[in-house]
């Protein structure tokens, strides 16, 4: 299992856009809280600061999210691209299956390489974030727990794992990747549904913001414990459902 990991490792970490997904998640967060810093500090001191003091830095974390939603689409989605323009049917998932027949064993190495290279972007990302953001601010902002930033860390994680479970259904990255970055740049689907029922708080990138970030930005309060069980109960679930297609399609 360690070699097959390691191979889902380099087949990740080889492919362009996963490094444009590394190299943007990890640099988007630290440079907002540099541009932002000087009016986040006199709306501090005017206090005209929306939301809670407690959550600057963290609530930042948010703008890199790009980062895992692209590796975790990419890492399935390149196993579907065509392998040349000599033969457009052929895709790189037969050459995989052909190394590595045990479907659910692919999967489960592809599952732990992922998360492996989001855990270490998330904590780099949430260590230069907060870093920054207390340099910076300085006694303007609390000393965060550490488990409200282990929080951020594992909901990186789990938006990366959620992003892999839809392009597994999908089997195409384009249609879940064009939709999960629309959601979480430009305008949040999931956010305008709140607003028509509080059902909508417990859909998977809506609840698992409730871990680390305070209440009082939320219309309907869920506790971090909850929030947490209620994002994995949907990975757990989509993942199951994903898996299942992937064992019974032809490739």
């Amino acid at each position: 299992m360690v070699t097959q990991v390691r191979a889902e490792l380099r087949k990740l970490l080889g492919l362009p856009t996963a490094w444009a997904g590394l190299i943007i998640g990890t640099l988007f967060a630290p440079i907002i809280v540099l541009i932002n810093a000087p009016a986040t500090r006199r709306m501090i001191e005017d206090g005209a600061l929306p939301g809670d003091v407690a959550d600057i830095g963290l609530q930042d974390l948010m703008i890199g999210l790009i980062g895992p939603i692209v590796l975790g689409v990419v890492v399935v989605s390149s196993e579907y691209t065509s392998t040349g323009d000599d033969a457009p049917r052929a895709r790189q998932l037969t050459a995989t299956l052909t190394a590595m027949p045990h479907r659910m064993r692919l999967l489960a190495a592809k599952t732990v390489a992922l998360v492996i290279v989001v855990f270490a972007q998330a904590t780099i990302v949430a260590a230069a974030t907060l870093g920054l953001t207390h340099a910076l601010l300085g006694d303007y902002v609390p000393v965060w727990h550490a488990g409200r930033i282990a929080a951020a860390v594992l909901y990186w994680v789990l938006l990366a794992l959620f992003s892999y479970a839809i392009t597994l259904i999908a089997r195409n990255g384009i249609v879940p990747l064009t939709l999960q970055i629309v959601n979480s740049t430009v305008v949040s689907v999931s956010y305008l549904l709140t607003k028509l029922t509080d059902l909508a708080n417990y859909l998977p990138d809506i609840v698992g913001a409730h871990m680390f970030l305070t209440g009082s930005q939320f219309e309907v309060h869920i506790h971090p414990v909850v929030a947490g069980l209620t994002m994995s109960a949907w990975i757990a679930a989509l993942l199951a459902i994903g898996a299942y297609l992937f064992q019974r399609r032809d490739a």
